[in-house]
């Protein structure tokens, strides 16, 4: 694959022999940013997990202190006094089977996230297939299926991300902008992996971090000393 001159001259400025200590690889991770507009950067992390076994699944939220620098639109399946809560507590959409008949026939996906009362999930299910392959279904297991919809709606606004593992057994996660100064970066990056080395399974054997990376949305990758969590 042919990178560009950006690309390359920030390749030069990371030795890929080495793991880069947290605090180190935020700030060179950021020198490697030359997009104009202001880049997000992400943690790309190889588990020592088999995605195939069910009982080997790494996936939950947590808010990121700092946020992801990301203005997060909302979209909640709610009706009644469920829905006045969410228009309330600053959900962007709100509505019910009128809402699942506009994504269904209009293809539309302005939101960023979605949430649901549990009584909206038999309606929702006809548009599951949709919502599914662009991780906007919401499941109880990570807070967007419930009747407090003012806690996870402030959750989301403030810098909740979903954290889960691939086929591939890598979580890609983002941690916030290039334009966060450096301690908002590391406290946010310290939160992550501190919730991910808390989800490890106790059916999972071996070394449980494998590998570490941090990039931004187009510059190269930095090895980050993954001992360090």
């Amino acid at each position: 694959m042919k990178h560009g001159k950006k690309y390359t001259d920030s390749k030069k400025l990371i030795d890929s022999l080495k793991q880069y200590d947290p605090e180190e690889a935020v700030a060179l991770v950021k020198q490697t940013a030359k997009a104009k507009f202001d880049e997000t950067i992400e943690l790309s992390i190889r588990l020592g997990v088999d995605p195939r076994h069910a009982d080997q699944q790494v996936r939950g939220t947590v808010v990121l202190p700092h946020g992801t620098g990301k203005k997060v639109r909302v979209l909640v399946f709610a009706k009644g006094d469920k829905a006045k809560e969410a228009l309330a507590a600053g959900a962007d959409y709100v509505g019910d089977a009128d809402l699942v008949q506009k994504i269904q026939t209009e293809n539309w996906f302005d939101f960023d996230a979605c949430v649901a009362t549990p009584d909206m999930m038999s309606t929702i299910g006809r548009i599951a297939r949709l919502l599914g392959p662009k991780g906007l279904m919401p499941n109880p297991k990570s807070g967007t299926v419930t009747m407090d919809l003012t806690k996870a709606i402030t959750d989301i606004k403030a810098g909740k991300v979903e954290y889960r593992v691939d086929k591939t057994a890598i979580v890609h996660c983002p941690i916030g902008k290039v334009s966060f100064d450096n301690d908002k970066l590391n406290e946010n990056l310290r939160v992550l992996m501190e919730a991910v080395v808390k989800a490890k399974p106790a059916s999972a054997k071996g070394t449980y971090i494998r590998s570490l990376y941090m990039s931004t949305t187009m510059g190269p990758a930095v090895r980050v000393n993954s001992l360090k969590f």
